[in-house]
């Protein structure tokens, strides 16, 4: 009897079990906390290493860390300008108002060809004087034959004579100074006798060329009142078809430049120029508004398109070529402290950033300081996409 009593609980405790094990095996398991979950696989380098898959590494390039040819040397920007020291800048040596003009920008002149006409007031002062003067002096030589005719008959006394003598000399001198000012309005000796010969005073002063040349600015026309010094010039002659390569250098960099250094100088309006020159002058004064040093070299036979006035970017060498490991400018990195980075791998599939030291670029290319060895694989291309990367795993 004991035994039957207790077969309902042994029944029921089988049903339970039955019911248990058909509940784990169909109903939901519970959810697995996050910090329970697996994390992706971190690389074996640490935090500064990112791998990237197939997809990925088609974006990146990778290459040897070679050496290339680099010369020391200063950048500097500045200008195209005439060459200077044929360079003629044509005004008026006396005030006037201009009459004719004979030449026009682009016109080419020769040396004593006349540009302008000016009447001029001091020229016609000057010309009247001569007049004055040629008269006096023709007086006096008069005067002075009768007194010596008079004196070899005894027919006047000796101080008669020695006062027409003087009187001679000083018409003479006075006659003589009147012919050097008008040389110095230009007047030719033809020309002065001509206006003693006529006795007409035209205050007509002609401006000639000083050099055969090409007129390349005008800068009057006819009844323009000019005076000596008038800027800008009337007429700007280019007597060569040289011109100046001028470059503005930082006073911290002037000292290393020296005459007989090769500049090589990119004009920003010819994208594909390139204009190698020696430097022959080196200022020794420094601008003191701007703090730099005005450096020139000279083309000779420079192109048509090259103008004066064209912005221009300089690269002074000023030492010799040297061979130094390189990185291409894509495979290096500046970081937001200022550092530069680039990334080595083994694989082309794993890139650990390495902290660099590079000089100034040259042609495309860092100079490498520090960092990285020759011959170690680097990627050359896509440096940024692994450096952005990289912040992102570290997120």
């Amino acid at each position: 009897m004991k035994s039957n009593r207790h077969r309902p609980l042994v029944l029921a405790c089988g049903l339970l079990a039955v019911f248990l094990v058909v509940a784990h095996r169909y109903l939901p398991s519970a959810p697995v906390e996050a910090a329970d979950r697996p994390r992706p696989h971190a690389p074996d380098d640490g935090p500064q290493s990112v791998v990237i898959d197939a997809e990925q590494a088609r974006q990146v390039k990778v290459g040897a860390v070679a050496t290339r040819e680099f010369t020391a040397g200063v950048d500097a920007v500045g200008r195209i300008d005439f060459d200077g020291d044929h360079l003629a800048e044509v005004n008026s040596p006396y005030a006037g108002r201009v009459s004719e003009v004979f030449a026009k920008a682009g016109n080419l002149v020769r040396h004593g060809q006349a540009l302008f006409t000016v009447a001029s007031p001091d020229l016609a002062q000057a010309e009247a004087t001569l007049v004055s003067n040629a008269a006096q002096r023709a007086q006096a030589d008069a005067t002075l034959k009768r007194a010596q005719a008079m004196a070899q008959v005894q027919a006047n006394a000796p101080r008669d004579l020695e006062q027409a003598v003087a009187d001679q000399q000083a018409a003479e001198g006075n006659y003589q100074a009147a012919r050097q000012a008008l040389r110095i309005f230009g007047k030719s000796d033809p020309e002065m006798d001509r206006i003693v010969a006529t006795r007409r005073v035209d205050g007509e002063l002609r401006i000639d060329s000083p050099v055969d040349g090409r007129v390349v600015s005008r800068n009057v026309s006819v009844g323009d009142v000019v005076q000596p010094g008038d800027a800008p010039a009337r007429f700007e002659i280019r007597g060569t078809d040289a011109a100046w390569f001028i470059a503005d250098v930082p006073e911290d960099d002037a000292a290393a430049i020296h005459a007989g250094d090769t500049s090589i100088a990119s004009v920003q309006a010819l994208p594909h120029s390139r204009f190698t020159t020696t430097v022959d002058y080196v200022a020794d004064r420094v601008d003191p508004d701007t703090h730099r040093v005005t450096v020139r070299s000279v083309l000779s036979s420079p192109p048509p398109d090259l103008r004066a006035g064209m912005l221009v970017t300089y690269r002074i060498l000023t030492a010799r070529p040297s061979r130094m490991p390189a990185l291409p400018m894509n495979a290096v990195v500046r970081q937001g402290d200022g550092s530069m980075v680039a990334f080595s791998t083994l694989d082309g599939r794993r890139f650990t950033r390495e902290t660099v030291r590079v000089g100034t670029p040259q042609d495309g290319y860092y100079p490498l300081l520090s960092g990285l060895k020759e011959g170690q694989r680097v990627a050359t291309d896509g440096a940024l996409f692994l450096s952005n990367a990289l912040d992102l795993q570290s997120l």
